[in-house]
């Protein structure tokens, strides 16, 4: 492992009393069970020092910036001595641009990580005690590199989020002084680059019209023109050149200028005029293709409105969407798009919830039935009450309260997520990056070998030097430096589009190439709203004592079961008055205790009974148990004291898009799919059945998924479904972890490798299908790439002229990036009217 980083993270976990804690290590497994990461450990507090975590990882395969979400999901908060932007700039119009950019800033003391964007995004990882977020800014300028819009940033110590840093969509904030968009060499706009390579090529044109056509003609007018055209030809050129020359490098820029400085001195001014013209033009359309992907981002951003129509103490106005807080009560008329995220609390509607999820259909929605436990678990709302902004209100007018501020929604937090992923190594790409680091210096010393063929062969040096300069040119791997980020780029942006938020190219190349796939049974392939089927009491005890003692203590739980036994164990009791029970207790995977009149009540799995010194389970309820799990029931024994109380019975609804979307898995080869459930083997099963799987893993305990998973990635790729937040260890350890519903979970947005924005399992074959479609195009882009390279280098050789190797060479560049914006045109073709057809331009 190369270029290995150790962070020390302070533990700062909530109520935590020190670094022993299961909170602890549950941090410690999630992120050591990432791919890139060597070791994590616990370092002991030492005085007034916290404990730390300290993890040795590889920058190039978990950026640092996953390294904090997963900190922030386990509950852990990174301090504000590590700083965190990710900043749109302008004058970064291609990948050796970024390369150059991103290059220096990892020279800058204090950076931990680095990264830069062909599309115009930089991310930075920085200690600030050893260098400030204004430092970082002004390396930057001095590459020419400004901020047009500043992203995200680090919170301040105790922050929830990245209050502060963070925008809105749509919302841009100017560096400092700067009063416009571009940088200094952008003078005439984000085309200058266009128009000054334009320039050069008329300017050349003219020259060789008057040289070859206008007898008679001052000889020194066609050269003005050629050395008019020089400047505009190379004048991007230089900059890029001086730049790289300052770090060392030696890139295709150097060649181009080298090469057109060599035809000036040898008096052949047209043909240096035409190699630049040819250089600076290639460049100028991939900016401009690169900025097509770009701006599909940036329509992310623009979806959500401006202003919103708030209700304050009676009175009802426009207010910037900045300005909305928590609580506020926002009006939204028919056909308006939603402004906030939040619940409903008047009216009812269907909103297109496509812009954000993905959904093809309308989605009906109404009123939450208690505002106040709304408002207490805005997370817990549900989904047909719960509300994005940047959707699309229907026919009715509704009124919505505001859960999350502006830059918090789910919209604000793709984007943001979308554009960090931009710079993002895939795989490909960190093996296409390695091969140039052997190539390109193989190839300067074929140059240089070539620069003396006048001394083996009888020529003259001018031709041995042509000849040098073509094969540079020739051999750059200008084509496959952009081969892959052109494509990851625009495939991270199709899938946005679709409802599906992937975390870079890795991720992204990593689902095409699956050999299984495992979900988590609740609220994955089921609806993970159980009901009660069952009561089973034992002798001398009535139904409503059961109920009544289970309703006690599972009304201290937030666990799915534990909120299906309230809800119907309430409605059953019809209103009768309940006890209160006390101190629960939590025994992860297997049940909870608590205390009820004076007495401890045990509910959990029958396996939790008979071990760890709590009794075992009487005959006649060990047969009662064994008798709904032959009928595909999920059980859970309740106990008081020494006494068995009996046994409830719950079955939760297979989800109705489950079947087919597995269907589809299976018809595009994913052959091998497994559901990995806590729940008993035969439930597993029959839940199994029901959804189309053929393996069924079930009694596990949340490590012996872990454990699963571990095996199955010992065969081969697997990913791991799941809601993101019960499943968090699990699909750390897998290739890819895939959290569903993420629209409304910060948790499953933050430690997922990919979002189902949708709480729909039919967004994954076209998550599937897109990814497959990329590793396509990226295979076809190297292959291109190679081969063109492949064939230009001993054609200059034996005698190709450097324009024609420069015009191959530039047109092999343009080839792979519109090949790659193919990727924004992706259509799924296993589903119709799905994410394929559904988010339109912001304009729409």
């Amino acid at each position: 492992m190369t270029n290995k980083l150790s962070l020390e993270i302070p533990v700062l976990l909530p109520d935590v009393a020190d670094a022993a804690d299961a909170c602890v290590a549950r941090l410690v497994s999630d992120i050591g069970a990432r791919e890139g990461v060597e070791n994590v450990h616990v370092v002991p507090a030492a005085g007034d020092a916290p404990a730390k975590i300290c993890v040795h990882f590889d920058p190039e395969t978990v950026p640092l910036s996953r390294v904090r979400e997963i900190a922030r999901a386990a509950g852990a908060s990174i301090t504000e001595r590590f700083g965190h932007v990710n900043w749109q700039v302008s004058g970064v119009g291609h990948e050796r641009r970024a390369r150059t950019v991103a290059e220096k800033l990892r020279s800058i003391n204090g950076v931990i990580q680095a990264d830069a964007s062909s599309s115009g995004s930089v991310h930075v990882e920085f200690d600030r005690e050893a260098v400030s977020e204004q430092a970082v800014a002004e390396a930057l300028r001095s590459l020419g590199v400004e901020r047009s819009e500043k992203a995200s940033g680090t919170p301040s110590k105790g922050d929830d989020a990245h209050a502060g840093h963070d925008h809105g969509p749509g919302e841009t904030k100017h560096s400092e002084g700067d009063g416009h968009d571009h940088s200094h060499a952008d003078f005439l706009g984000p085309n200058t680059e266009l128009i000054f390579a334009l320039a050069s090529g008329a300017l050349l044109g003219i020259g060789v019209l008057i040289e070859k056509l206008v007898a008679g003609a001052p000889g020194w007018l066609p050269t003005t023109c050629y050395i008019a055209a020089y400047f505009f030809g190379g004048f991007f050129t230089v900059r890029e050149a001086i730049d790289n020359l300052r770090m060392k490098r030696f890139e295709i820029d150097t060649l181009m200028l080298v090469a057109a400085a060599g035809a000036a001195a040898l008096g052949a001014f047209a043909e240096g005029a035409l190699l630049l013209f040819l250089f600076s033009l290639g460049h100028a359309l991939e900016h401009y293709a690169m900025g097509r992907a770009k701006r599909a981002i940036e329509a992310l951003a623009e979806l959500a409105p401006s202003v919103a129509t708030v209700r304050r103490d009676g009175q009802t106005s426009e207010i910037p969407v900045e300005e909305l807080v928590v609580g506020d009560t926002v009006i939204v008329r028919p056909n308006e798009r939603l402004a906030a995220d939040g619940f409903l609390t008047k009216g009812n509607s269907s909103i297109n919830q496509a812009p954000v999820t993905g959904e093809s259909i309308p989605v009906d929605k109404r009123p939450v039935e208690d505002a106040a436990a709304a408002r207490a678990r805005p997370d817990a709302v549900d989904g047909n009450s719960r509300v994005f902004a940047g959707t699309i209100n229907g026919s009715g007018a509704i009124e919505i309260e505001v859960t999350r501020r502006s830059n918090e929604t789910a919209l604000a937090k793709v984007v943001k997520m979308v554009s960090e992923a931009e710079s993002q190594k895939s795989p490909t790409q960190r093996f296409t990056e390695k091969f140039e680091r052997i190539f390109v210096p193989a190839v300067l010393a074929l140059a240089v070998l070539m620069l003396f063929g006048w001394v083996v062969i009888d020529e003259p040096f001018r031709d041995s030097f042509y000849r040098a300069m073509a094969v540079l040119v020739a051999a750059s791997p200008c084509a496959l430096a952009i081969a892959t980020p052109s494509a990851v780029l625009s495939g991270v942006a199709r899938a946005a589009r679709g409802g599906v938020l992937v975390k870079g190219g890795g991720p992204l190349e990593n689902l095409g190439s699956l050999t299984a796939i495992a979900f988590d049974k609740t609220g994955t392939l089921t609806e993970g709203k159980p009901r009660i089927t069952d009561i089973v009491t034992a002798d001398g005890v009535t139904e409503e004592e059961l109920l009544s003692m289970a309703v006690a203590v599972e009304s201290l739980s937030d666990h799915p079961l534990a909120e299906a036994i309230v809800r119907d164990g309430k409605e059953k009791l019809g209103g009768r008055d309940i006890a209160s029970a006390s101190d629960l207790n939590s025994l992860t995977g297997r049940g909870v205790t608590a205390r009820l009149d004076g007495q401890t009540v045990w509910i959990g799995k029958a396996e939790m009974f008979g071990a760890e010194g709590i009794p075992p389970l009487g005959a006649a309820m060990t047969e009662a148990v064994a008798g709904l799990r032959e009928r595909g029931r999920t059980t859970m024994v309740i106990r008081q004291g020494d006494r068995d109380i009996g046994v409830i019975g719950l079955m939760d609804t297979p989800r109705a898009a489950a079947r087919d979307a597995l269907k589809t898995m299976h018809d595009i080869g994913i052959t091998r799919m497994i559901m990995i459930s806590g729940d008993n083997q035969k439930v597993a099963e029959a839940i199994a059945k029901d959804v189309g799987l053929d393996e069924a893993w079930g009694d596990l305990m949340p490590e012996d998924k872990v454990e699963a998973i571990k095996k199955l990635r010992s065969e081969g790729k697997v990913a791991m479904v799941g809601d993101g937040v019960n499943d968090a260890p699990a699909m750390a350890s897998a290739t890819v972890g895939i959290a569903m519903g993420a629209a409304g979970s910060d948790v499953a947005l933050e430690t997922a490798d990919v979002a189902l924005m949708a709480d729909d399992l039919s967004h994954l074959p076209f998550a599937v299908g897109l990814s497959r479609q990329t590793r396509s195009i990226i295979r076809q882009n190297v292959f291109v790439s190679l081969g063109i390279v492949a064939v230009l280098i001993p054609a200059t050789i034996f005698g190709l002229g450097i324009g024609p190797a420069v015009a191959v060479h530039e047109g092999s560049t343009l080839l792979v990036v519109f090949n790659a914006l193919r990727l924004l045109a992706y259509r799924d073709p296993h589903r119709r009217g799905g994410p394929s057809a559904t988010r339109q331009p912001a304009a729409a």
